[in-house]
């Protein structure tokens, strides 16, 4: 079967009963740019997009909307039919007639589920399906809905009450950025900048500049400081989804908004804050401030967003200059460090991922150092390859 009637089936909707045809239908050549070669390593390892992360069926996540945004936004730059059916392939897999999402559960108030909801834009856009259109607006009516804190911050999920997290600043933000933008004559872009404002704020180190990874503003939960509400460490790949989510929202911010500056300023913060912690090697600690120490080893994930966000930054003109070199340097770490062997039908494989960390939950997450050094690791984990294909995009390697 032809790549070219893969992706045509896979666009009109019909199955590709083969994913062996599929695999074998990827060459990998050595002289592709980074960014093809980690996007069609990922889609010779899991011909279904839904397949990422080794889902066994499909799933509205996170995980799988930050890998296909990647490949989405190579796609703009090297068009290629594949790419577009794969992100397409995962979208009509879990968008219904009627709008609804399979397997969403909206009632969870869980915001990294906001996440998938990019997705949609470029795909209503084209083909003005009102499916799509209706799964966007009830992506939104968890925003309106998402329970907050008294100052105003979204809570993480429903079951963490009270809290917000760094991550919480890219899974809720960047899609809530782009829908005030294209639907609403940007009237949440006041709500979209309190959230930065509130978890700059609260949980800004004044030592180090950096941001810790959780703050409840009622400092009930174990891990929370007394004082403070902060959680107790710094978590890179925390800190990478709050720098993302800066460079991406800013994507839709007026020129002339108030609240503009102050989110380039709060980039060039904590882009400044993690300049200093960047290991020789050009790569980032999992515990971003305590290189060196005992378990502590320099993680893919963190480092790649970190390498997206200063480039972006620099190139569009929110940082200085000198960061594109530092994301440069970030990303020879990540592919002659972390990058050990290629496989020999040219797939490549990053190492040195994190696979997940959170706060409290069940088992209880305490936030020490010793947590965050002993959770498992996964190869090509999509929280490391998703940014890592952005960062390729923006350097052009």
């Amino acid at each position: 079967m032809s790549v070219l009637l893969v992706c045509v089936m896979a666009l009109t909707g019909c199955k590709v009963t083969s994913q062996e045809t599929a695999k074998k239908e990827i060459v990998i050549s050595k002289d592709m740019k980074w960014s093809d070669k980690m996007a069609l390593t990922l889609m010779k390892r899991h011909p279904e997009s839904y397949m990422l992360d080794d889902a066994k069926k499909p799933k509205w996540d996170y995980v799988h909307a930050l890998v296909l945004h990647s490949i989405e936004e190579l796609n703009k730059k090297n068009p290629d039919p594949r790419y577009k059916a794969y992100i397409r392939g995962y979208v009509d897999e879990l968008v219904q007639e009627d709008g609804t999402i399979k397997t969403y559960e909206l009632d969870k108030y869980n915001i990294d589920l906001v996440v998938p909801g990019r997705l949609l834009f470029a795909i209503y856009a084209e083909t003005k399906q009102d499916k799509y259109l209706k799964a966007m607006q009830l992506v939104r009516q968890q925003l309106t809905e998402q329970p907050r804190t008294a100052s105003g911050g979204f809570w993480h999920k429903q079951i963490y009450p009270n809290q917000m997290w760094l991550d919480g600043l890219y899974m809720g933000e960047p899609f809530y950025a782009e829908y005030t933008a294209a639907f609403e004559n940007g009237k949440s872009f006041d709500d979209i900048a309190k959230q930065f404002e509130l978890i700059q704020l609260h949980a800004t180190d004044p030592k180090t500049g950096l941001l810790y990874h959780g703050w409840d503003e009622s400092k009930a939960m174990p891990w929370a400081n007394k004082e403070t509400g902060n959680s107790p460490n710094f978590w890179s790949r925390a800190l990478g989804w709050y720098v993302m989510a800066l460079v991406d929202v800013l994507d839709y911010f007026p020129k002339d908004h108030p609240k503009r500056p102050e989110l380039i300023k709060y980039l060039n913060n904590a882009s400044a804050a993690l300049a200093k912690y960047q290991d020789k090697s050009g790569l980032w600690y999992q515990v971003t401030d305590k290189g060196g120490e005992k378990g502590n080893y320099l993680e893919a994930s963190g480092s790649a967003m970190f390498a997206y966000a200063f480039a972006k930054g620099a190139n569009k003109g929110y940082l200085p200059s000198k960061y594109k070199k530092l994301a440069n340097k970030a990303f020879d770490g990540l592919t002659t460090v972390l990058i050990k062997k290629v496989d020999e039908d040219g797939g490549i494989t990053l190492t040195n991922c994190c696979q997940v960390a959170g706060l409290g939950g069940t088992p209880y997450r305490d936030g020490s150092y010793e947590y965050y050094v002993n959770e498992r690791k996964k190869d090509n984990d999509p929280k490391a390859t998703g940014p890592f294909i952005l960062a390729a995009l923006e350097l052009n390697r």
